[in-house]
Protein backbone atom coordinates (compact mmCIF):
# COMPACT_ATOMS: atom_id res chain seq x y z
CA UNK A 1 0.00 0.00 0.00
CA UNK A 2 2.80 2.41 0.84
CA UNK A 3 4.50 1.82 -2.51
CA UNK A 4 1.22 2.27 -4.37
CA UNK A 5 0.41 5.46 -2.47
CA UNK A 6 3.84 6.90 -3.27
CA UNK A 7 3.56 5.89 -6.92
CA UNK A 8 0.08 7.35 -7.34
CA UNK A 9 1.21 10.59 -5.72
CA UNK A 10 3.35 11.39 -8.73
CA UNK A 11 2.24 12.89 -12.02
CA UNK A 12 0.75 10.84 -14.81
CA UNK A 13 -0.17 7.19 -15.13
CA UNK A 14 1.61 4.56 -13.05
CA UNK A 15 2.51 1.05 -14.18
CA UNK A 16 1.51 -1.83 -11.91
CA UNK A 17 4.94 -3.34 -12.55
CA UNK A 18 6.57 -0.22 -11.11
CA UNK A 19 4.46 -0.47 -7.96
CA UNK A 20 5.29 -4.17 -7.53
CA UNK A 21 9.00 -3.48 -7.97
CA UNK A 22 8.88 -0.58 -5.50
CA UNK A 23 7.07 -2.83 -3.00
CA UNK A 24 9.62 -5.61 -3.46
CA UNK A 25 7.06 -8.14 -4.72
CA UNK A 26 6.29 -9.74 -8.03
CA UNK A 27 3.48 -8.57 -10.26
CA UNK A 28 1.67 -11.86 -9.63
CA UNK A 29 1.69 -11.22 -5.88
CA UNK A 30 0.27 -7.76 -6.43
CA UNK A 31 -2.50 -9.13 -8.67
CA UNK A 32 -3.34 -11.88 -6.16
CA UNK A 33 -4.03 -9.19 -3.59
CA UNK A 34 -5.55 -6.68 -5.99
CA UNK A 35 -7.10 -8.39 -9.02
CA UNK A 36 -7.23 -5.17 -11.05
CA UNK A 37 -5.70 -1.73 -11.21
CA UNK A 38 -9.06 -0.34 -10.08
CA UNK A 39 -9.05 -2.60 -6.99
CA UNK A 40 -5.62 -1.28 -6.02
CA UNK A 41 -6.70 2.31 -6.64
CA UNK A 42 -9.83 1.81 -4.56
CA UNK A 43 -7.82 0.40 -1.66
CA UNK A 44 -5.25 3.21 -1.79
CA UNK A 45 -8.02 5.80 -1.91
CA UNK A 46 -9.93 4.25 0.99
CA UNK A 47 -6.77 3.83 3.05
CA UNK A 48 -5.72 7.44 2.56
CA UNK A 49 -9.26 8.71 3.19
CA UNK A 50 -9.51 6.72 6.43
CA UNK A 51 -6.08 7.94 7.54
CA UNK A 52 -7.06 11.54 6.84
CA UNK A 53 -10.36 11.19 8.66
CA UNK A 54 -8.70 9.66 11.72
CA UNK A 55 -6.03 12.30 12.23
CA UNK A 56 -8.18 15.03 13.78
CA UNK A 57 -7.91 13.80 17.41
CA UNK A 58 -4.12 13.55 17.20
CA UNK A 59 -3.79 17.00 15.69
CA UNK A 60 -6.05 18.43 18.40
CA UNK A 61 -3.89 16.80 21.07
CA UNK A 62 -0.83 18.58 19.63
CA UNK A 63 -2.27 21.94 18.52
CA UNK A 64 -4.92 24.51 19.36
CA UNK A 65 -8.03 24.01 17.18
CA UNK A 66 -7.24 26.68 14.55
CA UNK A 67 -3.72 25.31 14.08
CA UNK A 68 -5.10 21.76 14.01
CA UNK A 69 -7.53 22.81 11.26
CA UNK A 70 -4.72 24.44 9.29
CA UNK A 71 -2.54 21.33 9.60
CA UNK A 72 -5.44 19.02 8.76
CA UNK A 73 -6.11 21.04 5.60
CA UNK A 74 -2.44 20.65 4.61
CA UNK A 75 -2.85 16.91 5.02
CA UNK A 76 -5.99 17.15 2.86
CA UNK A 77 -3.81 18.79 0.20
CA UNK A 78 -1.48 15.80 0.40
CA UNK A 79 -4.49 13.47 0.09
CA UNK A 80 -5.61 15.25 -3.06
CA UNK A 81 -2.07 14.98 -4.42
CA UNK A 82 -2.18 11.18 -4.08
CA UNK A 83 -4.97 11.12 -6.63
CA UNK A 84 -2.97 12.62 -9.53
CA UNK A 85 -1.37 9.38 -10.68
CA UNK A 86 -4.56 7.41 -10.29
CA UNK A 87 -7.07 9.88 -11.72
CA UNK A 88 -8.17 7.74 -14.66
CA UNK A 89 -8.53 4.55 -12.63
CA UNK A 90 -10.23 6.45 -9.81
CA UNK A 91 -12.84 7.76 -12.27
CA UNK A 92 -13.53 4.13 -13.27
CA UNK A 93 -13.92 3.10 -9.61
CA UNK A 94 -16.27 6.01 -8.94
CA UNK A 95 -18.32 5.09 -12.03
CA UNK A 96 -18.95 1.63 -10.54
CA UNK A 97 -20.30 3.19 -7.34
CA UNK A 98 -17.63 1.50 -5.19
CA UNK A 99 -16.60 4.95 -3.97
CA UNK A 100 -19.07 7.79 -3.77
CA UNK A 101 -18.66 11.48 -3.21
CA UNK A 102 -21.06 11.11 -0.26
CA UNK A 103 -18.72 8.62 1.44
CA UNK A 104 -15.77 10.90 0.86
CA UNK A 105 -17.61 13.94 2.22
CA UNK A 106 -18.77 12.00 5.29
CA UNK A 107 -15.17 11.07 6.18
CA UNK A 108 -13.89 14.58 5.61
CA UNK A 109 -16.75 16.28 7.39
CA UNK A 110 -16.38 14.00 10.41
CA UNK A 111 -12.81 15.20 10.90
CA UNK A 112 -13.76 18.80 10.23
CA UNK A 113 -16.62 18.57 12.76
CA UNK A 114 -14.27 17.25 15.45
CA UNK A 115 -11.89 20.16 14.97
CA UNK A 116 -14.72 22.70 14.75
CA UNK A 117 -16.28 21.33 17.94
CA UNK A 118 -13.00 21.75 19.80
CA UNK A 119 -12.64 25.30 18.50
CA UNK A 120 -16.20 26.14 19.42
CA UNK A 121 -15.66 24.74 22.90
CA UNK A 122 -12.63 26.96 23.52
CA UNK A 123 -14.15 29.93 21.68
CA UNK A 124 -11.49 30.13 18.95
CA UNK A 125 -13.61 29.00 15.98
CA UNK A 126 -16.93 30.31 14.75
CA UNK A 127 -20.08 28.44 15.66
CA UNK A 128 -22.08 29.44 12.57
CA UNK A 129 -20.19 27.40 9.97
CA UNK A 130 -21.12 23.84 9.02
CA UNK A 131 -18.54 21.16 8.21
CA UNK A 132 -20.15 20.86 4.76
CA UNK A 133 -19.36 24.54 4.11
CA UNK A 134 -15.71 23.97 4.90
CA UNK A 135 -15.41 20.79 2.84
CA UNK A 136 -17.02 22.58 -0.12
CA UNK A 137 -14.54 25.44 0.26
CA UNK A 138 -11.64 23.02 0.39
CA UNK A 139 -12.83 21.12 -2.68
CA UNK A 140 -13.32 24.35 -4.60
CA UNK A 141 -9.87 25.52 -3.62
CA UNK A 142 -8.27 22.34 -4.87
CA UNK A 143 -10.17 22.59 -8.16
CA UNK A 144 -9.24 26.18 -8.97
CA UNK A 145 -5.79 26.66 -7.43
CA UNK A 146 -3.10 27.14 -10.05
CA UNK A 147 -0.43 25.42 -7.93
CA UNK A 148 0.37 24.09 -4.47
CA UNK A 149 1.44 27.47 -3.13
CA UNK A 150 -1.81 29.11 -4.18
CA UNK A 151 -3.84 26.23 -2.72
CA UNK A 152 -2.00 26.62 0.58
CA UNK A 153 -2.68 30.35 0.68
CA UNK A 154 -6.35 29.82 -0.14
CA UNK A 155 -6.74 27.14 2.54
CA UNK A 156 -5.06 29.48 5.03
CA UNK A 157 -7.64 32.12 4.12
CA UNK A 158 -10.38 29.59 4.74
CA UNK A 159 -9.01 28.84 8.22
CA UNK A 160 -8.67 32.56 8.93
CA UNK A 161 -12.34 32.98 8.03
CA UNK A 162 -13.22 30.41 10.69
CA UNK A 163 -11.57 32.36 13.52
CA UNK A 164 -13.79 34.18 15.95
CA UNK A 165 -13.31 37.91 15.96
Amino acid sequence: MEAATRAFSGPGPVKIETIAQEAGVGVGTLYRNFPSREALVEEVYRSELNRLGAMAPGLLAEHPPADAMREWMRRYQDFVATKHGMAEALRAVIATGAITSGQTRAHLEGAIAAILDAGRADGSLRDDVAPADISAGMAGTMLVAADTEQATRMLDLLVDALLTR
